[in-house]
């Protein structure tokens, strides 16, 4: 890690920072705060992190936003992630060579991957040279948002392997500190760390060997998060992106780890206790509820002397994880092609925070071809989760020339082009009914469609005519020039809104498109609009249809939508803690950006 933080500084990419500052809540709003800066971002490096509860001074410092934009996300790789993406392009399309030339060709392909498999070193010399801890007290685990649970490991590579150790896995996964050496595993159910979880207690196991590695090479986080199919361990996917193998040492769980981890944590998982995990803010933007949880048990820590402690902070968009998620999008293409042969491209829009939007560009060859591949998306891999997905055809504008794409989108929109399905969701997902699984929705936009014109007012003066007939706060319409405007509404919610929708109806010739949504949304904000509609619905729920018209409710539920879920707080920073900073110079006041992002809700 200390070589990368030398080469980001070398490309202006790091900014030190030697104030002593706290690992509760300000380390975390200062990071999530300059990862808003997207490409003028840089990575944080906290030299003095102090926790002012315990009136503590950490010795590790802590790297922030590591991968701060696509010119650090190219610096990790070691190369240009499109070269990535074209090698493995070039690798799908491997055909039986028919001349001398071509076989040459073919065998130096195969060549290349010699150095795939990750190496393992003998005996795990490296962590002869780390000193040992005595709990995780040590660490500057961060608190991120003010209602967290408490503390909790934000870039830990878990290892783990199956039980007769012919597979090997490598996941990120909150891990809530719960004691002073234990700390509880947050595996979805789809991950393979929990399928192997499953796996040892089938076969009457207690224990389930596991190590937490921190920090090292960058990538080893990059390839712990990659799409990979079930079985495929993570770090092979280092060996084909570096060139050379990633080096493993053996833990005494007889978990192995890179050798080269700053810190490394090693332990087991107790497979017959759990305790109550979160609630944590997350990903999505909106704190995931408390649930059980497996109890891992941490048997020992070791250290480098220098070591840095990684951490990221996860919340409402953009984040660092958005440029991870750049790499994955853009190196996956190739392999995602495989199964769907007439995708050209696919975008997944920061706002939509991956699994909950994505815009697809496919030649269409035949009636409901988009149809077919959005039914093939729902059942590939990771893809599996993709709640919304926007499928445009091959002479479409470039799908993150948003300003074009969306027009085109709204000209060419029809609600008998709608499928609405039902499938798997992120475990972290809130606005389903159910855990895990709910509503779909994809659009086939590759057509031009003859659909009735409608009568365009002004926003005043719809906002009057719909104010006659429902008690409104404000009204905005987007992309007036479109055939089809998308219509905003902001309500204070006394009745369900699908019945709001059919009492508009009578106003149909002057709309097309409505979204609901609750007071607390800002119309003039698209970017945190986006976010947040995507966010709130369910498919098969929130979507209505009538008389060719379509309502969107993103407001939020509550039991008389048979939603007996809590509906989730969004992840706010806290005021105090953000002027203090700015009182101690730390951070700079930047009322536009906090605005626009809505850094305080």
């Amino acid at each position: 890690m200390k070589n990368f933080i030398q080469v980001l500084k070398e490309n202006n990419l790091l900014k030190i920072i030697e104030e002593p500052v706290d690992v509760d809540l300000e380390i975390a709003h200062l990071a999530y705060i300059e990862a808003k800066k997207e490409e003028n971002g840089k990575a944080l490096l906290f030299k003095n992190p102090i926790d002012k509860k315990l009136e503590k001074k950490y010795k590790f410092p802590v790297l922030m936003n590591t991968f701060c934009n696509k010119k650090a996300l190219n610096l990790a790789f070691g190369r240009d992630f499109n070269e990535i993406a074209n090698e493995i392009s070039h690798l799908t399309k491997l055909h039986i060579p028919t001349n001398f030339r071509a076989k040459i060709d073919f065998f130096m392909n195969l060549l290349s991957l010699k150095n795939v498999p990750p190496k393992r070193l003998s005996i795990n010399k490296a962590l002869y040279n780390y000193e040992i801890l005595n709990s995780l007290k040590e660490l500057p685990i961060l608190k991120t948002w003010e209602d967290d649970a408490g503390k909790f490991i934000t870039m830990g590579q878990v290892y783990t392997h199956n039980l007769d150790k012919t597979q090997n896995n490598l996941g990120m996964y909150r891990l809530q500190v719960s004691g002073e050496n234990e700390l509880l595993m947050h595996w979805q159910i789809h991950k393979d760390g929990a399928n192997f979880y499953h796996e040892y207690k089938k076969a009457g196991f207690k224990k389930m060997p596991v190590s937490i590695a921190i920090g090292g090479d960058p990538l080893y986080i990059w390839c712990s998060q990659a799409p990979l199919p079930k079985g495929i361990f993570e770090l092979l996917l280092y060996g084909f992106i570096k060139k050379t193998p990633s080096k493993l040492t053996p833990c005494e769980n007889g978990v192995f780890v890179p050798f080269d981890s700053d810190i490394v944590i090693e332990g087991y998982v107790d497979l017959e206790e759990f305790k109550i995990e979160g609630p944590f803010g997350d990903h999505t933007g909106f704190y995931t509820p408390a649930e059980l949880f497996p109890v891992m048990k941490v048997e020992k820590i070791y250290a480098k002397k220098d070591a840095i402690y990684q951490a990221t902070v996860v919340g409402k968009p953009p984040l660092e994880d958005r440029i991870m998620g750049l790499g994955t999008e853009r190196i996956f293409l190739p392999l995602l092609q495989t199964s769907v042969p007439d995708l050209i491209d696919y975008k997944m829009p920061e706002n939509g925070v991956f699994h909950n939007l994505i815009l697809a560009k496919i030649d269409t060859k035949y009636p409901a071809h988009a149809q077919q591949i959005m039914h093939a998306f729902w059942g590939v891999g990771q893809m599996s989760f993709v709640k919304h997905a926007i499928f445009v055809d091959k002479d479409a504008p470039k799908l993150d020339d948003y300003d074009a794409l969306i027009p085109y989108i709204l000209n060419r929109f029809c609600v008998q082009k709608l499928l609405i399905s039902e499938g798997i969701c992120d475990q972290l997902d809130h606005a389903s009914p159910n855990s895990c699984f709910g509503g779909k929705a994809g659009l086939d936009a590759c057509d031009k469609n003859e659909i009735e014109e409608l009568e365009i007012l002004e926003d005043e003066k719809l906002f009057e005519l719909f104010n006659s007939e429902v008690k409104l706060i404000s009204l905005k319409q987007f992309y007036k020039e479109c055939k089809s405007p998308i219509v905003c509404i902001l309500l204070d919610k006394k009745e369900k809104n699908s019945q709001v929708f059919k009492r508009l109806l009578k106003f149909k010739k002057y709309f097309r498109i409505l979204v609901f949504l609750d007071t607390n949304n800002k119309l003039e904000n698209p970017y945190m609009l986006v976010w947040r509609v995507v966010n709130n619905i369910d498919a098969k729920r929130d979507l209505f249809i009538q008389e060719d018209r379509l309502a969107i409710d993103a407001s939020a539920k509550d039991e008389t939508e048979d939603y007996i879920r809590a509906w989730p707080k969004q992840t706010d920073c806290n005021e105090n803690v953000i002027k203090d900073l700015i009182l101690r110079n730390i951070l700079d006041n930047d009322p536009e950006l906090f605005k626009k992002f809505e850094i305080m809700g």
